[in-house]
């Protein structure tokens, strides 16, 4: 699949990269996609949940009231969850809710959405470019010039740039991320991939 390359401005280099139809041109694996997704998003939990059991409770080991007589049931601690204040049962405990992913599903699921993203022509190739110093109107200008403006763009590099990330931090909609680093649910939430020409080579290298 030939992707014609643009500049800065918006305008044909002439230019064009062949876009590897092993990963631009699969058929997609919605199934692999949803796995990929799902893990991702659950390992954004903290899992710092934590609520106190009856032996976690700080409070008097005097006993409530007499054994007998009363009328009502025996209690014997103020730390009884039946009490207000009392430990919580079965309450939540700190865990982990990563899910494992086999290399092949999430780079089966990565090349699915790459695919489906390239199928729908929301894939662009732009020269390889840098500021010199952090320059946020000038990110913003380079992403007018691609028609993003009102989209979510990711701005895929082949390694990382400090003034290119700064300068797109403070814009709202966009995101510029390592080629190494991209996963699926950043490719499906981006409306707009833009891919700087020697990404290309690094995302063959990551998915051989």
């Amino acid at each position: 699949m030939k992707v014609d390359v643009l500049n800065i401005e918006g305008k044909s280099t002439g230019r064009s990269v062949e876009l590897p139809s092993e990963i631009f041109g699969i058929e997609p694996n919605d199934h692999a996609v949803y796995l990929a997704v799902k893990s991702y998003q659950a390992a954004q939990r903290q899992g710092t949940h934590k609520a106190k059991e009856k032996g976690e409770i700080t409070a008097s080991t005097k006993k409530v009231k007499k054994q007998k007589g009363t009328g009502t049931a025996r209690a014997g601690s103020l730390k009884s969850p039946v009490f207000r204040g009392g430990g919580r049962v079965f309450g939540p405990r700190p865990r982990t809710y990563d899910i494992k992913l086999n290399k092949k599903v999430k780079s089966l699921a990565k090349a699915s959405a790459l695919s489906a993203k390239a199928h729908e022509g929301k894939i662009v190739v732009i020269e390889d470019f840098t500021f010199d110093k952090p320059k946020t109107q000038e990110f913003l200008k380079v992403i007018s010039n691609l028609n993003a403006t009102d989209k979510k763009s990711l701005l895929v590099l082949n390694d990382y740039d400090k003034n290119l990330y700064l300068s797109s931090r403070n814009v709202k909609k966009s995101g510029v991320v390592n080629a190494k680093d991209l996963n699926t649910f950043q490719i499906l939430n981006a409306q707009s991939i833009i891919l700087s020409e020697s990404s290309i080579n690094k995302i063959k290298e990551t998915f051989a």
